[in-house]
Parts: C-alpha cells; structure tokens; sequence
C-alpha cells in the first residue's frame, strides 16, 4: 500500500508537498481506511479538489511518473525523463519521496531528477524502528560519475556505473532478474492511471478497443464490468466482445468490438459501443482500469473521476474500494473530480484541497490539516461556503 508521498518544484508546485494516506488516531475507524500490521490506518480512498488550473492533476501526477521510471525507464534509455521543473524555479532539479509497505515491511524512495539525468536515487528498508538504505545513487559533478553503495540490494557497484543518467537502477536491476527489484517493480507495475505528461489521456475512440482488448482476454473482468454496467443503471445488460476484420490500409487485420446488449422482454438487440452514451464508454473504459486494482490489490489514480459520467456514479464506483467483497486486497484510488458532492462521502482525512496562488504556484493540503474542522460538520456545506479555500473565484 502506498503510505505517503511528496514531491518539490514538480511543474506548478514549487514548495515541498505532502499527499499523506496515514491517518491519525483520531479519524474514524470506518470501511475508508485499513489497518496495516504495525496498526497504522491508511485510507483506501483519497479525493482532490480545487478550482479548474489549480493543480489537482499535477497533485496526482508523481505517482504515474514514479510507476513508469521505475518499470519502463531501462526501456525507453533514449528519452529524456518526463518532468518539468515549475516555471520560475532556479533550479532544473525534481525531487520525490514515496513511502509504501510490501509484505508488512515499509519502504521508502527518494529521487532526484531532470529531464536530462538523475542527481540521486535511493531505497530505505525499515527495520525494527529506523531505516536502513538498500542502495544509494548519487551524481559526483567533480567526477562527472555516481557514487555508488548498496546493502543486501544485489546489484553491484560495476553493474550500477554501466546504468544511463536517465534510468532507474531498480529498472535496470528488475531486467537483470535482481529478486528485490522484481518485486519492487511488481508493486509498481499496479499502479493503474489515466495520465500522460500532458495530464489526462483524453478519452478516445482506440481506448474503447484498447479496453476490449483487454476484457477479451480475461472473462472475470469482462463478467465482472457488465455486472457493474447494468447496476449503473447504463440500459445495457451485458457487454459482448466480437472479433472483426477491418482494412487497414492495404492489410486486413483483426479488432476486437465491444457491443452493448439491450433486452426488453424476450427480446435483445447489440449495438456497438461506439454508438452508445458518452457516459457509458466511460464506464466501460475506466472499469478497465479499475477492476485490476481491485482484483490483484494496488493503486488507483484517476483523473477527472466523473468525465462524462453523471456525478451520482461516482459514490458506487468508490463503494467498490470500500467494500471487503469487492476489494479483497485493500486496493487504493486516489482521483480528481469537480463532483464536489463526494464531501458527502469521505471523511475530512481523505480529501485533499488545491489551489493556486497569483504568482502561479499550487498549494495542497489535507482538509483535517485546517484547525476547527469537526469529524461531524457538513463538509460540502463548509466547501461551498468557502471556509475551506480552494473554491472557484467567481
């Protein structure tokens, strides 16, 4: 599970910022949260929300970022990393910090990095009361090197002077079957996001076929979305996948079509999905995402959780992370929205609040952070009243 994490001078926000799934001792003991093995709470849902440009997709941003650079990284050595350092900011350099627990044992990830090379990358391991690091990576400007050392990682010195400026060494260390870095890179491979470096990947016609891709090859996944589609209330009963040969160019070639299943009575007819509401190609194309999460345990980030979808979709869909049924694994989801009306549903731990300043920096913080916030207030009410900040200056 993901702990915490925090990140500097990362696009609009310059200053250190904290997105902290720990909860204290006094937030609610409730279906929000899970106890881990050293008894901290952690929540299993967290939402932000802010005014349009505040930075709400940029506060969601570092967990994709951090998922691709540890397990894509060594693929893609030919690329610059994909961050940009906030605009009137001095320096070129990104900072992040990630704590995450593995098989009840807590970790912790700090980087360092421009577009053009890592400055330091290092991994924790907590034992009994403090932190133990497994390897440290740092740049040597005198030496135009790294400094290198490592304890029990399993990656030697030699190995990690051969790795590029641009690559995580646990990218590296995975592809040579280094057990730590597998696991590691198991656990942020189920990271699921709907995020590019532009922000949301806008929804597009191929996702629908990306997604029937996917749910054709896996029939728990495919039973399991059209169940959730037709207690949506979307008018489809089921979804069917249907293989079809298109020209492409001067090549036939094989696509998987999703069809809507409508019956009334005795009688059904399929239309494809790509006639369907805008509102249930969402659906069918976030649950895709989603549904692995919840099955295998993992991560969650979703931005603008409500496109396209009618606001009251939001609660069932969160419902399904907060149900032991559903989510057997306590799997996470951290999402934007501009559905305010989810105050009605959390508690003042797992909503985090964005805005942006007149000089163009974002700011974030966590709603039980602001002094006078009562477990038992109407947090929409105290939203729209603008006692919280980061409501719309209109």
């Amino acid at each position: 599970m993901i702990l915490y994490y925090k990140f500097k001078n990362f696009y609009s926000f310059a200053e250190e910022t904290l997105v902290d799934f720990r909860l204290t001792g006094k937030a609610p003991q409730n279906r929000l949260s899970h106890a881990l093995a050293s008894g901290q709470r952690v929540s299993k849902v967290m939402a932000v929300i802010g005014p349009n440009a505040s930075g709400k997709t940029t506060l969601i941003k570092p967990l994709a970022f951090l998922s691709y650079f540890v397990v894509q990284s060594f693929y893609n050595r030919e690329k610059t990393v994909p961050v940009k350092s906030h605009f009137f900011a001095d320096s070129e350099i990104c900072e992040f910090e990630a704590g995450f627990e593995i098989d009840d044992v807590q970790y912790r990830y700090e980087l360092a990095v421009s577009e053009e090379r890592v400055f330091r990358e290092a991994l924790y391991k907590k034992q009994t009361k403090s932190f133990r690091y497994l390897f440290r990576r740092e740049w040597n400007a005198k030496s135009q090197q790294y400094d290198y050392s490592q304890q029990g990682f399993g990656f030697s010195k030699s190995d990690a002077q051969r790795v590029g400026k641009n690559v995580s060494i646990i990218s590296v260390a995975a592809h040579y079957k280094i057990d730590k870095a597998l696991r590691l890179v198991d656990m942020a491979s189920t990271v699921e996001h709907n995020l590019n470096e532009l922000g949301r990947r806008h929804y597009e016609r191929n996702d629908l076929f990306h997604a029937a891709e996917f749910y054709s090859d896996k029939p728990d996944y495919k039973s399991h979305m059209s169940n959730l589609l037709n207690q949506f209330d979307l008018g489809v009963k089921e979804v069917q996948i249907i293989e079809h040969e298109v020209q492409q160019g001067s090549d036939l070639v094989k696509v998987k079509v999703p069809y809507g299943v409508h019956r009334r009575q005795k009688k059904s007819f399929s239309l494809p999905l790509t006639f369907e509401s805008s509102g249930t190609q969402s659906a069918f194309v976030l649950l895709h995402l989603l549904l692995p999460a919840l099955a295998e345990g993992g991560l969650a980030v979703i931005d603008e959780m409500e496109a396209d979808l009618h606001p009251h979709m939001i609660e069932p869909i969160i419902n399904l992370f907060l149900n032991k049924e559903t989510n057997p694994h306590n799997a996470q989801i951290i999402f934007t929205c501009h559905a305010v009306n989810v105050l009605n549903w959390l508690n003042k731990g797992q909503v985090m609040l964005v805005e942006k300043c007149q000089e163009g920096n974002s700011e974030a913080w966590r709603l039980d952070s602001i002094d006078g916030v009562r477990a038992d207030d109407n947090l929409l009410a105290k939203y729209n009243a603008g006692a919280y900040g980061a409501t719309p200056n209109i």
